[in-house]
């Protein structure tokens, strides 16, 4: 048995893809008739769209409190990025054998 909850969820969905019916239908009938707003207004809606996507995930990113973990690097420089993973010379670790 549907709740009222699954009920609006019902009415909202059902009201989503006709508005997008007509939207589309809007569109079709500019296209058709050589209008360039019908063109012009939902590439500009994308495009703005996109351009605050890409402000909010850059902002996000900004603004993240960053923690500082583990031990300072060495001054003399022997740690670094790849340092721990890299075998030390000569040594035949996963390398070829013999055999």
């Amino acid at each position: 048995m549907p709740t009222g909850a699954d009920e609006r969820s019902r009415l909202l969905g059902g009201a989503l893809c006709l508005g997008a019916i007509l939207a589309a239908g809007l569109f079709v009938y500019g296209v058709l008739n050589g209008s360039y707003l019908a063109l012009a207004l939902p590439v500009a809606a994308v495009t703005l769209f996109v351009l605050g996507l890409v402000a909010w995930i850059g902002w996000t990113i900004a603004t993240v409190p960053v923690d500082a973990e583990g031990d300072p690097l060495d001054a003399a420089g022997t740690g670094g990025a790849g340092g721990a993973t890299r075998p030390d010379p000569g040594s035949e670790q996963d390398g070829p054998s013999g055999s």
